[in-house]
This record gives C-alpha cells, sequence and structure tokens, in this order.
C-alpha cells in the first residue's frame, strides 16, 4: 500500500482540480471573465471532459459531462479520504 502522504497529495491534486472545473464552469456561464488565462484552464479541463462528451453527449443542449465527471472525481476522493482515515496505508 502506498505511504499516507501519497494518499494526501493525490487528494490535494484531486481537490485543486476540482476547484479549477468550477472556475472553469464559472467562467463558461460569465462571459465577461475570459481572458487569455481561460485558455490555459481550458487545456486543463477539456481534456477530461471530452473523453466523456463523446460517449454522452448534451441532452437537450445541455451538457452534462462536467456533472459526470465531477461526480466521479468527487467518488475518487471520497476513498482516498477512506483510506487515509481507516489507516490502510503505511505511514
Amino acid at each position: 500500500m502506498l505511504p499516507c502522504e501519497i494518499w494526501r497529495i493525490l487528494s490535494n491534486l484531486f481537490l485543486i482540480y476540482l476547484l479549477l472545473m468550477l472556475v472553469y464552469a464559472v467562467v463558461s456561464w460569465v462571459p465577461s471573465l475570459r481572458g487569455r488565462w481561460t485558455d490555459y484552464l481550458a487545456m486543463a479541463v477539456e481534456p477530461v471532459l471530452v473523453p466523456v462528451r463523446s460517449v454522452i453527449p448534451p441532452i437537450g443542449g445541455i451538457d452534462i459531462s462536467f456533472l459526470i465527471v465531477f461526480i466521479i472525481l468527487q467518488f475518487v476522493m471520497r476513498m482516498i479520504s477512506n483510506v487515509i482515515a481507516t489507516g490502510q496505508c503505511t505511514g
């Protein structure tokens, strides 16, 4: 099993990515916030969303790929937290 510190780092990386996704969602709804920085944000978020979009296309014009990825990441983060909390990691 991996050391607890690695699990904590993974959990923090997932949390940062979730925050990036939330910022990306807000920017998509508020065009006045867009700028060059949103291109970099899209480069981080879109590669994860595109494969989900290819499997589940927008429903009634609403793109649910974001919601699906967000739920999956939340599930993975919960599993990591359980590993840390129950002491299943070493160290």
